[in-house]
């Protein structure tokens, strides 16, 4: 079954109880979401409410991934408040469901993403990830380019610390 798209779906209980599932189990999978494995439910919630809180106040979007009626992907997209900035926005919380990975959705997510981002008139999209786990590479094999890495900027665990990487796509 294809994957479908919805933008600024309608933020049901069931939906927001859907995101923060898959946002734990793609953090328990070992995902760069912000958190670190074993994260609970209950660890992901007060993440998702600033999200529904941004939402609601038209700072941020919400571009949901689904198969068969499942939420299998999301990415949000926060605008910028600075005057000068606001022709590009930031990309937040891209995540695929793990058991869908390997299938092509994330390379279909940042497709739909950069259309979307067209869509709005935006000149660019902005995203940070972590280092030490090769989303860099998949980032750019969808047109990203690194435009920016602090070293050691992320400490993931005592000893464990990673690269906070800018990566750029131009919409124009």
């Amino acid at each position: 079954m294809p994957v479908s798209f919805t933008l600024d779906p309608e933020l049901t209980p069931a939906l927001r109880s859907e995101i923060v599932s898959l946002w734990a189990r793609v953090s328990n999978a070992g995902g760069a979401v912000g958190f670190v494995p074993p994260v609970a439910e209950d660890d992901v919630r007060p993440e998702m409410d600033k999200y529904v809180a941004a939402i609601a106040q038209g700072r941020t979007r919400l571009l949901v991934a689904t198969e068969d009626g499942r939420v299998v992907g999301t990415a949000f997209l926060s605008f910028n408040t600075h005057r000068l900035m606001r022709h590009w926005c930031w990309l937040y919380t891209v995540m695929v469901d793990p058991s869908c990975q390997g299938r092509g959705f994330g390379a279909e997510l940042m497709l739909e993403v950069e259309r979307t981002g067209r869509g709005m008139g935006l000149e660019g999209l902005r995203l940070g990830c972590r280092g030490g786990a090769g989303l860099e590479r998949f980032y750019a094999s969808v047109g990203y380019k690194e435009v920016g890495r602090v070293p050691s900027a992320i400490r993931v665990a005592p000893g464990d610390d990673r690269d906070d990487i800018t990566m750029w796509l131009a919409l124009n």
